[in-house]
């Protein structure tokens, strides 16, 4: 016990607290990485631990080269540090998909540019504050996504396009709308003609209701409707 105090307490970077660091910082990836993996994403265990042991790696590097090269004294331990926070950027940037008007893979990118974070500060010999970070992206990854999706619908776009032969179906689809708690942001007539009437609706889709199940309600509420098409939004 009394070994393991000596090895966290100390400031040398030596065998010993490069193995402990790493260690750490492995845990600590795929703490992370697991509730990423969950959810499917592009970056899941794997990069977020490999992201952690590298920027750990680079702070142990930062640090080991002026306590161990004489010439090297008045070097600055930050300045690799700064770089991987800069670098990483390029590795969260590859998580980010863009589908047609909406963006996912955002609250990733931004667990990858933190865990780079945790890894530099393990790699200091800052364990209780790269844990406490740990511990509080849990919580925003989970606790926080589910209040997100319990009061906010979520702003997944989509184009719900209607045709029917009577102008009282625009009525019963907003009713529908309405019901279901998706969030209308634009409505626009596609056309009107006797006895055939288009309409296009920008919607937010809802957690509550698919949108599979959407267009069953609706062509069983109304018997008027010819056709019904759910798209993405254009650029």
């Amino acid at each position: 016990m009394s070994y393991l105090n000596e090895i966290i307490q100390s400031t040398e970077i030596n065998t010993a607290t490069t193995l402990f660091r790493l260690g750490l910082s492995v845990v600590a990836g795929a703490l992370i990485g697991v509730e990423r993996e969950s959810h499917r994403q592009p970056a899941g265990i794997k990069t977020h631990m490999l992201i952690c042991i590298g920027s750990t790696l680079m702070m142990l590097l930062s640090i080991y080269i002026p306590q161990t090269f004489s010439s090297f004294q008045n070097g600055d331990p930050g300045r690799i540090a700064a770089q991987v926070i800069s670098g990483i950027g390029f590795i969260g940037a590859g998580t980010i998909m863009r589908l047609g008007i909406n963006v996912r893979g955002l609250t990733t990118a931004a667990s990858i540019w933190a865990i780079a974070g945790v890894g530099l500060a393990i790699g200091a010999g800052m364990y209780i504050p790269a844990f406490i970070t740990v511990a509080l992206l849990l919580i925003v990854l989970i606790v926080v996504e589910q209040l997100e999706r319990y009061f906010f619908t979520p702003l997944s776009l989509k184009i719900l396009t209607v045709k029917s032969t009577s102008a009282e179906t625009d009525k019963k689809i907003r009713q529908m709308l309405n019901k279901y708690h998706f969030r209308v942001i634009e409505v626009n007539p596609a056309y009107s003609r006797t006895d055939n009437f288009g309409f296009m609706y920008k919607i937010g889709s809802s957690n509550k209701v698919g949108l599979v199940e959407l267009t069953q309600l609706l062509a069983e509420k109304d018997q008027s409707i010819v056709s019904i098409e759910i798209s993405d939004p254009m650029l």
